[in-house]
């Protein structure tokens, strides 16, 4: 569906994007997350053609994204938490306006998202809270059944109840749709994104599946028989290592549960328990982006 190719972007001496490279397969949910300034936005305004790429490719339907034309913009949903909508409209005003601009638009499918988001059809776009104005781009976004559906930031400034309401709009009319969601609020896309990248100051540090992900992180504690300083080399992938008397903890980003035991014993004497838990997206993304500010990964 999205295929982006050592994408690079400069603004002056400003590298936001160095050499982006994934792949956003058709029916997927792929998150792209980083902190704010990672260059989230930036590359889903290059997707979009809103933004010229100073070095790469991207393919977007399968049209080059400097290409895009109206016929694949209406096949295209967009939701940003900065998006420009017209506040002197309502929400039936500006609805109305849409339609005839989507050959597809279904009119039963706009009546049951306005209900189940109530949205007030007579109130003004310009009156609506942040919220409101979220919810409202959706319902802008879902009605003619967009094989691609961007969300960009959707979740910052909600309460938690417009959180829910928002992630129950879009779960309901997902369908086959493919969606690439940027965020920065990871509690709101674990157990959405089947596919996950993360960024840090524009570079790529990974893309994989998010069951891949999860499967290969650990938070491992390892109870010695005696005090044990941490040693000078430790295996590749082991992040945030500490030692806590006779507790060693770390996380580990290689996780394989054949052969985590020998690893352990090669480099400690007197090991009474491993533990090793999986770990949520939170925790993992916090992980990364330690040990990426630190220089390990």
């Amino acid at each position: 569906m999205i295929h982006a190719n050592d994408i690079w972007k400069k603004f002056g001496r400003h590298d936001a994007v160095q050499g982006l490279s994934f792949s956003v397969p058709e029916g997927s949910a792929f998150a792209l997350i980083g902190a704010n300034g990672a260059g989230k936005t930036t590359t889903i305004k290059v997707l979009m053609n809103i933004l010229e790429p100073s070095r790469g490719r991207a393919t977007v339907l399968g049209v080059d994204s400097r290409k895009i034309s109206p016929k694949e913009l209406s096949q295209i949903g967009y939701v940003s938490e900065n998006q420009d909508l017209p506040a002197r409209l309502t929400v039936e005003e500006y609805l109305d306006y849409l339609r005839p601009f989507y050959s597809r638009w279904d009119r039963a499918l706009e009546a049951s998202i306005r209900r189940q988001l109530r949205l007030p059809p007579d109130r003004k776009i310009g009156d609506l809270s942040h919220g409101m104005r979220i919810k409202m781009a959706l319902a802008c976004a879902l009605p003619f059944r967009p094989k691609l559906l961007i969300l960009d930031e959707p979740f910052s400034g909600l309460d938690p109840l417009v959180r829910d309401e928002f992630m129950e709009g879009l779960l309901d009319q997902a369908g086959d749709m493919t969606i690439l969601i940027s965020s920065h609020e990871l509690g709101e896309i674990d157990g959405v994104a089947t596919h996950v990248a993360f960024l840090d100051e524009g570079k790529l540090l990974f893309e994989e599946s998010m069951s891949g992900l999860i499967a290969r992180f650990r938070e491992v504690h390892l109870t010695l028989e005696r005090v044990t300083p941490v040693p000078d080399r430790l295996p590749k992938g082991w992040l945030q290592v500490r030692a806590m008397g006779n507790v060693l903890t770390f996380v580990d980003s290689r996780f394989a549960e054949d052969g985590l035991g020998e690893r352990i014993q090669s480099l400690f004497a007197g090991v009474l328990r491993i533990d090793a838990q999986p770990m949520g997206l939170r925790s993992i993304f916090t992980a990364l982006a330690r040990a990426a500010r630190d220089g390990a990964i």
